[in-house]
């Protein structure tokens, strides 16, 4: 008591030294790591400072990369680089090669200095608690801008988000968050990005809900909303004249205009599909190929420049260009050389390592496709709805079958065009478009791209616990163990009835030779039956082992395989030395545990 009595009087003897500035620094950090983690005020106030990390982060990356297209490409500062005309043709070809060679530069330098690949806030939030590398979000962001700034045919809502996904987990990881909290502060720095990427609040949320936290709850809704909010105001005041996307009148909507809606939707769920397999197709050749993945890049600017040659408005993301055809007059010939040309660059830009996403270039072929649509409508026996109108159904339904997110695509046309009747019936068609690529596909395309990686996860549900829920956290160590070889009576002397449920056999070089159950050797007693019999002839599942890797899931599965109540664990399939016993019980009870304690989490009950 006395002991501590003076390590008490020490402590505040020491804080009383401090000068008043240092010890309110000090003050104010232990009030900032406690706050989160005790009241959901205290998870918005750091919602609302990821916000304003978000909305500074898009401001200072759209003003670098426009920076790069009027340095480059020498256009006016007011210019959208697919939607400005570009005199020399030459620099047409040469800029996306200059950046590709760039970037393969880049590359090469990463793979000599960083060997781990980097993580999006899909994959932390999924498989990681939340937690990402900000040095790693800040690569990415690198790459995002070279990428777009020289032209490649990518948009840079990657980087908007994985920047801002990335302070907000360094700065959750300094509060010291719960996984929980992590997972939403995460979901708070993406929706701010999108947020004030799009100048659309509702948009940005939703996003973090169905595509980053991947569930909609009470306790999220506060700090990812108010984290949207913030941030589109911060991009706002710094960047007033990037205001999204504008698509002028969409005109009236009559209960028979549905039906075409819902053939659109379908349309682009299909060309959602072959637009990801193309992609997909690229990135397989080029890895199936001898040529080097930092040469790839400048391969992919030839094919890139080459196709800006015929038409400019490839380039980029397709701001300026998804206004100049949602303005102008094109013919059917027009839009579909157009559509081909951005499928075809979008494929090439990121199959061949140009960084970036296809969240814009998904809402720019959708346009086309929708204004081609209107050419075929009045054949359906209906067409009331303007040109701009299919033009929105088609961006949102398209956008929908690549990145996922109805609800998300769905505000998206309520914040673009603020109509409800459009709105809902942007609604049906995003719902048929999600549900033939759910269907026939069932991938978006960042969990398709982590399919072809070997990974299992299809959306940001948090299943990274399960993995972590390992077998060598599980199994018990201390486990009774006997040589192959011994004779039964032996054996039975040894381990009497009663003093263990199991023994792990093994040979003489230390390796498994299966599992004995005590009980069932004593239940024949009929000594002349097992004379000269030893112990291996009556073990049990001699081949079925357990490694320390699996996870709760994969052994659950292999008990109900083997059919049994328990398995050894062995250090590999190689070695198999014995180092513990996992029971199915204990598994299921601990699957149990963390599942309801993941639930609770996520409903705020804890």
């Amino acid at each position: 008591m006395k002991q501590h009595t003076i390590r008490h009087f020490g402590l505040r003897k020491r804080l009383r030294q401090l000068r008043p500035s240092v010890l309110y620094r000090f003050l104010s950090l232990e009030l900032m790591r406690t706050l989160p983690r005790r009241s959901e005020f205290g998870l918005v106030i750091a919602g609302v400072l990821v916000g304003i990390a978000a909305g500074l982060s898009v401001a200072a990356m759209t003003l670098i990369a426009r920076t790069m297209h009027s340095t480059i490409f020498g256009l006016a500062p007011d210019q959208r680089l697919s939607g400005a005309a570009v005199e020399n043709p030459i620099l047409l070809l040469v800029a996306p090669i200059a950046g590709g060679i760039l970037l393969g530069i880049l590359l090469l330098l990463l793979a000599r200095w960083r060997k781990r690949p980097l993580v999006d806030p899909i994959e932390a939030n999924a498989l990681h608690g939340g937690r990402l590398s900000l040095t790693d979000s800040l690569v990415v962001a690198v790459q995002n801008l070279i990428s777009n700034g020289f032209g490649a045919s990518v948009g840079l809502e990657a980087g908007y988000t994985q920047v801002a996904a990335g302070f907000a987990s360094k700065f959750g990881s300094k509060l010291k968050l719960r996984r929980s909290d992590m997972r939403i502060l995460v979901g708070c720095g993406a929706a701010g990005a999108i947020a004030a990427a799009f100048n659309a609040p509702l948009t940005g949320a939703f996003y973090a809900f169905e595509l980053i936290i991947g569930a909609y709850t009470i306790l999220s809704l506060t700090p990812v909303v108010v984290s949207a909010l913030v941030a589109n105001l911060v991009a706002r005041l710094l960047s007033p004249s990037d205001a999204g996307i504008d698509v002028g009148s969409v005109g009236s909507v009559l209960p028979a205009d549905y039906v075409p809606a819902l053939l659109l939707g379908a349309i682009c769920g299909g060309v959602g599909i072959l637009l990801m397999q193309g992609v997909a197709l690229v990135e397989e050749t080029a890895r199936k190929s001898a040529i080097p993945g930092y040469v790839r890049p400048a391969i992919g600017g030839i094919i890139v420049g080459l196709l800006a040659m015929i038409s400019p408005q490839v380039l980029s993301g397709g701001h300026g260009a998804l206004h100049l055809n949602l303005e102008a007059n094109v013919t059917i010939l027009g839009l579909l050389g157009l559509f081909l040309l951005k499928a075809v660059a979008s494929a090439v830009s990121i199959g061949s390592g140009f960084r970036g996403g296809l969240f814009f270039a998904s809402l720019f072929m959708g346009a086309l496709i929708g204004k081609l649509f209107a050419f075929a409508a009045p054949y359906l026996g209906h067409a009331s709805l303007a040109p701009a109108s299919y033009a929105v159904v088609g961006m949102s339904a398209l956008a929908v079958a690549v990145i996922g997110g109805p609800l998300t695509m769905t505000f998206l046309a309520l914040e673009v065009t603020g109509d409800f009747p459009m709105t809902a019936l942007v609604l049906a068609a995003v719902i048929t478009s999600s549900f033939i690529v759910r269907t026939l596909f069932g991938y978006s395309f960042a969990t398709w791209r982590f399919h072809l990686r070997g990974e299992t996860i299809r959306s940001a549900h948090d299943v990274g616990w399960i993995r972590n829920l390992t077998v060598d956290k599980l199994m018990r160590a201390d486990v009774r163990t006997a040589d192959a070889a011994m004779p039964l009576e032996e054996f039975r002397a040894r381990f009497p009835i009663g003093s263990t449920q199991r023994v792990i056999l093994v040979d003489e070089a230390g390796k498994y030779a299966g599992l004995v159950l005590v009980p069932e050797v004593h239940a024949d007693l009929v000594e002349a039956k097992d004379g000269g019999v030893l112990v291996r002839d009556v073990a049990r599942h001699r081949s079925d082992v357990l490694l320390p890797t699996m996870n709760a899931r994969q052994a659950v599965a292999l008990f109900d395989q083997t059919e049994s109540e328990a398995l050894a664990v062995v250090s590999d399939m190689i070695g198999q030395r014995v180092i513990g016993l996992l029971t199915e019980s204990h598994t299921l009870r601990r699957y149990s545990e963390e599942l309801d304690r993941n639930r609770r989490e996520i409903s705020g009950e804890l």
